[in-house]
């Protein structure tokens, strides 16, 4: 089963350097039942790109969390075996937590499949959107219509022979 696990880059790099993404239980995005009820969509292709979508909204949480942390969002595409992710019935109706897995166990990066990071181009939004996010979640039009603008920006597709450069240890370009 194809997971989507949320990160900053300096979760990143602690990954790259323990070599694993947690040793679980881990929250991560699938296409669980409630997401594909909610998403309307039979193409698995659309449905994992929900749930892309769901774990960068969720690493633009850890970034405002963090306020060390670089301004980019950071999710890492994961294989686990099917029974590994569960998600929770009693939030299956939840809006918050549409496509929210738990993911037992830990989790090697070397079963990462890729990882998706913003473009540089993109910090400014997702600044603003980390700092409006508790005014969004209160029903700020004006602060939703900010996070909406970092949702604009596509995150990029690393191979993950690339986790290095992108962290910061290693050279060349990614």
């Amino acid at each position: 089963m194809r997971v989507y696990v949320p990160l900053t880059l300096s979760g990143l790099a602690e990954a790259y350097k323990t070599g694993e993404l947690g040793s679980g239980p881990l929250v991560a995005y699938a296409v669980t039942p409630a997401l594909r009820e909610w998403y309307l969509s039979e193409d698995i292709e659309e449905l994992e790109y929900a749930a892309l979508n769901r774990a960068a909204l969720a690493s633009l949480r850890l970034l405002a969390a963090d306020g060390e942390a670089v301004r980019r969002r950071v999710v890492v595409a994961v294989d686990v075996p099917d029974g590994a992710a569960t998600s929770d019935p009693d939030r299956a109706l939840d809006s918050a937590a549409l496509g929210e897995v738990w993911v037992s166990g830990p989790v090697p990066l070397a079963k990462a499949a890729a990882v998706h990071v913003d473009a540089g181009d993109a910090e400014a939004d997702v600044t603003a959107a980390a700092e409006a996010l508790v005014a969004a979640d209160g029903g700020d039009d004006d602060a939703q219509f900010v996070v909406d603008g970092a949702e604009d920006h596509e995150l990029l597709w690393f191979a993950t022979q690339e986790i290095a450069t992108l962290v910061g240890l290693g050279g060349g370009a990614g």
